[in-house]
């Protein structure tokens, strides 16, 4: 039977030629030409003396978008070329082009920055008022109020030149010891090696003896590299903390709350709320455990599936079933898929070469989305597929809002993406056609919940930890591997038998140098996506209107803004926090029914 989509994507309409693409380095000539202009433009900026001053500023910003579209699009497309072949020697040379653009540009935005805060208060605030400006007042005025709190101008441009190689590089160097890592596999008499991603989707097979042997190889290879991560995730640390001391900033939090646009306080309940709640997900993992023939579940038996429903949904299937399912709540959001799929926007083929996990990236000037996974036909791949296409949509709603404004925190990404998987999520359940089936599906469903509650906050409380012993030295692989297994028992509430010390290193996200804690978003996407979803079941009209509104406002208001004009709530109060939980733990009451013996 012949495929109707193909699960490679389409570099080419982007820049052709790959790692090697002519168009690429003229792209980036190009792009030096415009950062060097507007690095005169912004050193030549005259500070407004009147409120109607704008003329210099309007020129200046229309550069700046310019520019940011096509660092955007140079940066999406190394990632995608460093994912899709992890063995591409001119890929990688690219990602340090990418990190010398990256860093002009913010070098810029420094620059800029500092001026903004010598412009007169009275003046600043006059100017955001003006009809042409007035659409960029909250990005412009968070830019100027987050200088007012950094170092001299020269220090942050030092600062920023400094990070390439001693900063980033260090995340590089996790990438680049990760693309060598595999581990050797037989089945069925064929030996084979599987990438680090191949063998991580092991972890979810029927049999355990298979679960295990995977996970047995997977720690001694990443056991094998702790010397080495420890090394990378040390010096990230280590750089952002003395960048803090020097900002004088006490608080590791004051980044990533800052980065996606919260308050502590918001953070705070939302944990609150989740450890106040884990009672039921204990129970949960307990039955689990005991449908499994076992005493407690282990690390690798977590994602382990539960009956007999093992069926494999091919690519055509989960396109079909995912823009069906969005079509019942989004006309747009189905349309959008069907597209992905039709222009080869996907790179879904499971292959070894590839880099583990997913994303989603897009390319701000020619208005396309790119997804990358690695699909092996289970129902959680489904849901990863929509949870991407989640992503995709969500900034395809946004391609005709001012660049500037399209740059929305980590943790509202995580909003539509999750919304969307919850969609095709929840259809699976309501659609499955024997009991059999549908503890399942509710069992993949829920395993969600659990990561989400449970081992994101594993890591939050690992991190938290780490960053305050690694204020006095550095900490060893050893206790590293200490400090994780106990934020996985408190994380968990004991409830497991066997745990997975080494996580800090498997983990990519504790080596990413976007910013740190680079975690609790999701668990907070997760459940904001829940309070949405809620609302679409009780909206009979007008939905859709409501949530692309909604989604177009991610860039240009913090989150406690966002959620009090579109939903009416508080988010620095547990009581959002606790409604949204409750259909997650309505999914365990119905497992636990369903499984009583």
């Amino acid at each position: 039977m012949n495929s109707r989509y193909n699960p490679r994507w389409d570099l080419e309409s982007i820049f052709p030629g790959g790692s090697e693409s002519a168009e690429l380095q003229n792209y980036i000539s190009v792009l030096e030409t415009d950062l060097q202009q507007l690095s005169q433009q912004v050193k030549g900026f005259p500070l407004p003396e009147e409120p109607e001053d704008v003329a210099y500023m309007e020129s200046m910003i229309s550069l700046l978008e310019k520019v940011s579209k096509q660092v955007g699009e140079v940066s999406a497309f190394v990632s995608c070329l460093t994912a899709e072949d992890v063995h591409d020697y001119k890929a990688k040379l690219l990602v340090g082009k990418r990190s010398e653009l990256s860093a002009a540009y913010a070098a810029n935005l420094t620059i800029l920055d500092r001026k903004f805060v010598q412009i007169d208060s009275d003046v600043w605030n006059g100017l955001l008022q003006q009809p042409t400006l007035s659409p960029f007042s909250f990005i412009l005025d968070e830019r100027r109020r987050k200088a007012m709190d950094k170092l001299p101008v020269e220090q942050e441009i030092l600062l920023n030149d400094l990070a390439v190689d001693g900063y980033h590089a260090w995340g590089e160097m996790y990438d680049a010891i990760v693309a060598k890592m595999g581990i050797d596999w037989e089945e069925d008499g064929k030996k084979e090696r599987l990438s680090i991603g191949q063998a991580a989707n092991l972890l979810s097979s029927s049999n355990r003896n298979e679960r295990k042997s995977a996970f047995d190889k997977l720690e001694k290879a990443w056991l094998e590299q702790t010397d080495l991560f420890s090394e990378t995730i040390n010096h990230l640390a280590g750089f952002r903390l003395q960048t803090y001391k020097h900002r004088h900033w006490e608080n590791v939090l004051k980044e990533p709350v800052q980065y996606n646009r919260m308050s502590e306080k918001t953070l705070n309940a939302m944990w609150e709320a989740i450890s106040n709640n884990k009672t039921p997900f204990v129970s949960y993992l307990k039955r689990k455990a005991e449908l499994l023939g076992l005493e407690k579940l282990s690390w690798f038996d977590l994602d382990a599936p539960v009956g007999e429903n093992n069926k494999t949904i091919d690519y055509d299937d989960a396109a079909r079933i995912i823009i069906e399912q969005f079509s019942r709540f989004s006309t747009g959001m189905a349309e959008f898929a069907q597209m992905a799929f039709d222009e080869r926007w996907i790179e879904a083929e499971n292959r070894p070469g590839k880099r583990p996990g997913g994303f989603c990236t897009s390319f701000p000037v020619s208005q396309e989305t790119r997804i990358f996974m690695t699909y092996s036909g289970t129902p959680s791949n489904v849901a990863t597929l929509a949870h991407e296409l989640g992503h995709g949509y969500h900034q395809f709603v946004m391609n005709d809002i001012e660049i500037l404004n399209q740059d929305y925190a980590m943790n509202v990404a995580e909003t539509a993406s999750t919304f969307a998987e919850m969609i095709v999520a929840d259809a699976a359940v309501k659609n499955a056609e024997t009991k059999e089936e549908k503890i399942s599906l509710l069992d993949d469903k829920i395993q969600r919940s659990v990561a989400f509650f449970m081992n994101i906050h594993a890591r939050f409380l690992f991190e938290t930890q780490f960053y305050e012993e690694r204020k006095k030295g550095l900490v060893s692989a050893e206790r590293l591997n200490q400090l994780m297994k106990k934020a996985q028992k408190d994380a968990y509430c004991n409830a497991l038998y066997g745990y997975d010390p080494t996580f800090w290193a498997s983990k990519l996200h504790f080596h990413i140098t976007d910013v740190p804690f680079y975690n609790f978003p999701y668990t907070f996407g997760y459940l904001f996506s829940l309070g949405i979803y809620a609302d679409a079941l009780e909206t009979e009209q007008g939905f859709e209107d409501k949530y692309v509104a909604l989604l177009r406002d991610t860039g240009r208001m913090t989150v406690e803004e966002l959620a009090k004009k579109h939903l009416d709530v508080h988010l620095d109060r547990m009581e959002f926090w606790e409604k949204a939980i409750q259909l997650c733990r309505d999914d365990v009451e119905e497992f636990l029914k369903l499984t009583e013996r």
